[in-house]
């Protein structure tokens, strides 16, 4: 092998090589986003609802400012089926997190048996 092949591939792994992280981390903040859009009007439903719907969506557009990047970083990192199962898991994560710490939501044991099997359907979709 040539030592210019050989630079080639480490200048190829050095780039590549925090990018899955980059990914992750950029979907947790996005999916922060989307949840405080989706159920943070919740907290007080004496808004009235077009402001509710305006207020979410002005919290949403930041969900896209790290969703957007986050698919675009990790596509090629990922599969795109592997993208939105990941997505997907992070989404149930925060879900969670937010319920508990915001509306005193108890976390259930069937809740925690049902988010077993999704990390088991990850499992499956990143095998192989």
């Amino acid at each position: 092998m040539s030592k210019s092949t050989q630079d080639d591939r480490s200048v190829k792994s050095a780039s590549t090589r925090g990018k899955p992280m980059k990914t992750v981390c950029l979907l947790i903040v996005s999916n922060i986003f989307m949840t405080a859009a989706w159920y943070g009007h919740l907290k007080d439903k004496s808004l009235p609802l077009i402001a509710a719907i305006l207020l979410s969506w002005g919290v949403a557009f930041f969900e896209y400012v790290f969703q957007v990047p986050a698919n675009r970083l990790g596509y090629g990192q990922f599969t795109l089926t592997q993208l939105k199962i990941m997505q997907e898991c992070i989404t149930l994560v925060v879900f969670t997190a937010f319920a508990f710490i915001f509306f005193r939501e108890p976390v259930k044991w069937n809740y925690m048996v049902s988010y077993g099997l999704i990390m088991g359907a990850v499992y499956f979709a990143f095998m192989g």
